[in-house]
């Protein structure tokens, strides 16, 4: 698997205690606007120091170009959230782990916040406000948020964190093509309960607002509730993408 190390252009003085760990694939159209926050939170973290690690799948629009700068650094993998952010987990130097999707926002203490919640728990998620053109948005904000709080299964879009001796002894991320969040919260649910936090992180409603609200809604959980039953994830991702 090769990687494309980029330069660092703000060495990080200090061995940073939280890496970000950000996956992308044909993400250029947003990806500065995910970046440059996380920039500007670095500089306003003086105790606590982070990295950003982008982790590319294969783009073939202007993504890594874009992230080269305002990342610390960019790797190139096989294509896949859970290859990816495995191989970002490698190459982190933090001993606290921050998973984050491309298009969802932080809000301004998240760092303080999961330095707070791994004093006390392995692992945790955000709560997730959902923004787009839709008016359901909010409900389906709502019930992911209870459906999480009530399982103590996390998705990808509310930010997993985790301490990073804990990510690696459950075996990380499984590489499979969909539902590598939910296994990894099954696998981290052996060690402990999520620390679920109240503040939210904003996400894309890019595919609820594309594919509609009541759509998506009744296709994901056919789709979880197959995984449940046995159905492989290779299977689920095929009519995932037909299905879009």
């Amino acid at each position: 698997m090769n990687s494309v190390e980029n330069s660092v252009k703000s060495s990080v003085e200090k061995a940073p205690q939280l890496s970000i760990v950000i996956p992308v694939l044909n993400e250029a159209a947003g990806i500065e606007a995910a970046l440059v926050p996380l920039q500007l939170l670095r500089a306003q973290r003086l105790s606590t120091q982070v990295e950003v690690i982008v982790v590319d799948g294969g783009s073939c629009d202007d993504s890594v170009r874009i992230a080269t700068p305002l990342a610390d650094r960019v790797f190139g993998s096989s294509p896949g959230r859970g290859v990816q952010m495995n191989l970002g987990a490698q190459h982190a130097r933090a001993p606290a782990l921050l998973f984050l999707h491309a298009d969802t926002q932080l809000p301004d203490d998240a760092v303080e916040q999961i330095t707070r919640a791994l004093n006390r728990h392995a692992w945790g998620r955000f709560a997730i406000q959902l923004s787009g053109r839709s008016r359901w948005l909010p409900v389906v904000s709502w019930m992911m948020n209870q459906r999480s709080r009530l399982t103590g299964i996390a998705t990808g879009d509310q930010g997993i964190f985790v301490r990073a001796s804990t990510f690696k002894a459950v075996g990380g991320f499984p590489e499979q093509p969909l539902m590598e969040d939910i296994e990894l919260s099954k696998r981290l649910k052996q060690v402990s309960r999520p620390a679920c936090l109240a503040t939210k992180v904003i996400s894309s409603g890019r595919r609820w607002d594309q594919v509609g609200a009541w759509k998506t809604i009744r296709l994901m959980w056919r789709l979880r509730y197959r995984y449940w039953r046995g159905v492989s994830a290779t299977q689920l991702a095929k009519e995932y993408r037909d299905a879009r």
